[in-house]
């Protein structure tokens, strides 16, 4: 299993807008079924840590690209997606893998 993350750096004052498109463009793909449920969370200088940056996170069994064969964008996630995009400064990817009890090494 694992977590997936995408992080965006957004120009100043559009975290609260930026983080609500990317929650209703991660919405769009779970609805399709290409996606599980999407956690999306910001901070838009209100909290200690990096400002402007958003966060949208999944799980998944596998590590798939998202050109595979099948799948394809919803298209309301694109309409989303040309939304944010103005906002957006920098994005990347980051891949974690879960600890599950099978994982665990014995000491």
């Amino acid at each position: 299993m694992y977590v997936i993350r995408r992080v965006y750096e957004v120009k100043p004052g559009t975290a609260r807008r930026v983080a609500t498109l990317v929650k209703q463009q991660g919405d769009a793909y779970s609805s399709a079924g290409q996606r599980s449920e999407v956690r999306v969370y910001f901070n838009g200088g209100t909290v200690p840590g990096d400002n402007n940056r958003v966060y949208m996170e999944w799980t998944d069994e596998t590590i798939d690209s998202p050109y595979r064969e099948g799948a394809s964008a919803p298209e309301e996630a694109r309409e989303f997606g040309a939304e944010i995009r103005e906002s957006v400064v920098s994005q990347h990817i980051e891949f974690f893998e879960m600890m599950i009890p099978a994982k665990m090494q014995d000491e």
